[in-house]
């Protein structure tokens, strides 16, 4: 009966309603990138899609740029004001998004312009940058409001058509065998649609209007409050990418692609870790006030999912060879011993993933900036140390060494807050 109840307060059941979207929207975007990935790879051969990867590398450095203002702080935000402000709270946090996004890339372009990037790269890097000239701004900030309400279906629905869409378009052209510079724009006509999709839909929630207004010390309030797990943001992001970004330097193109094939593999199974992360956190860490009954669910779920990652892992060592072959094809075979090697590091991203559940609950931002700068760090020393001797397994070296650093601060906050 007390299940039932549970189920039957609206609140649960939309939370439970956007959970299950989550994960739909998780589970076919992995998919997707998968089969983009297989096809990019076939077509393009090691050496293209080597520099793909690499542009698609700078992107994922870059973006984070855009991420000021937050979700952890418009959210709580939109809820907190009442329903006459929404369009000044929305108005002024897209303003400073655009703007910084805007700014973003007009820096990458000069920086392609300058010929800071290998021609190929920075030709393919000039229509992903376009990206971030809509998913902050426009899909950002409608998305923040649908999560305000726990209702994410409408993003998630969009997100998952035009991912698929975009596979479609993806195989015409390698059928066309248009040049590989023009994918990148591609992408940057998904995150278009999604954005158009996304405001007409809040359009049609209020009128036909968009009603967004600006407000000067709203817009400097989203300017600085948020700004440490900004820092934290770009650190993290700066982290999963340091590897590519410095054997860029060391091994060839050809390599870096086969390097890049495993890991984007291996990042996809990472991500899982993540989804079982988001989904548990509400029930088992973000609502249990009673310390000792989260140290006892800490320690379970750390101990569950090194069982998971460990056991996954074993999986697709053994079968590494067979998925590297159907994905990326025979031109890939060196791929397959980095695979081998990099799904372990499931395991200390896995309970790293956990532990930082109890950083976020208590909103602990320096201590969120202060691991992903050690992580960054140690990362970097111990890439220098191994790759020019290692060559692609130094980078893998280099990954575990931060993750074991970042898991390690996690152990140490956790000691500290949840102490008897």
């Amino acid at each position: 009966m007390l299940t039932l109840k549970r189920f039957a307060n609206p609140d649960v059941t939309r939370a439970f309603t956007n959970i299950v979207w989550l994960g739909l929207e998780r589970l076919t975007q992995i998919g997707v990138a998968i089969v983009i990935s297989g096809m990019l790879a076939r077509y393009f051969g090691p050496d293209t899609f080597g520099k793909w990867q690499y542009a698609n590398t700078l992107l994922l450095v870059l973006s984070p740029i855009t991420w000021v203002c937050g979700a952890e702080i418009l959210v709580p935000t939109i809820v907190n004001r009442p329903p006459e402000q929404l369009g000044t709270v929305l108005g002024s946090a897209f303003a400073l998004r655009i703007s910084v996004s805007a700014l973003a890339l007009l820096l990458t372009w000069l920086g392609i312009a300058l010929h800071l990037f290998e021609p190929l790269v920075g030709a393919m890097l000039a229509g992903l940058a376009v990206t971030m000239l809509f998913r902050e701004p426009f899909v950002g900030v409608i998305n923040a409001w649908l999560q305000s309400m726990t209702f994410s279906k409408p993003q998630l629905l969009t997100s998952m058509s035009t991912a698929i869409l975009k596979a479609a378009c993806v195989y015409l052209l390698v059928r066309a065998a248009a040049a590989p510079a023009r994918f990148g724009w591609l992408w940057a006509l998904e995150s278009a649609a999604i954005g158009a999709v996304l405001l007409l839909y809040f359009m049609r929630r209020h009128g036909g209007k968009l009603g967004w207004q600006f407000d000067k010390a709203l817009f400097k309030h989203f300017a600085s409050a948020g700004t440490v797990f900004w820092l934290g943001l770009i650190c993290m992001y700066l982290f999963l990418k340091l590897d590519r970004l410095m054997l860029e330097r060391a091994i060839s193109f050809a390599d870096l692609g086969r390097y890049s094939a495993a890991q984007q593999l291996n990042e996809n199974w990472i991500t899982l870790a993540l989804m079982l992360a988001q989904t548990i956190a509400p029930a088992f860490v973000y609502r249990v006030q009673n310390l000792a009954q989260l140290r006892r669910n800490m320690w379970r779920l750390t101990a569950l999912t090194a069982l998971l990652m460990i056991a996954g892992a074993a999986v697709l060592d053994l079968l590494a060879g067979f998925i590297i072959r159907r994905v990326f094809g025979p031109d890939f075979e060196g791929a397959i011993d980095i695979f081998r090697w990099a799904v372990w590091l499931s395991v200390p991203a896995g309970i790293e993933a956990i532990g930082n559940l109890v950083v976020l609950k208590y909103q602990a931002k320096f201590v969120l900036l202060s691991k992903w700068l050690l992580a960054l760090a140690v990362a970097f020393v111990v890439n220098l140390l191994t790759i020019e001797r290692l060559g692609a397994y130094g980078a893998l070296v280099g990954l575990a060494a931060g993750y074991l650093a970042a898991a390690a601060v996690n152990l140490y906050y956790i000691r500290f807050k949840l102490r008897p």
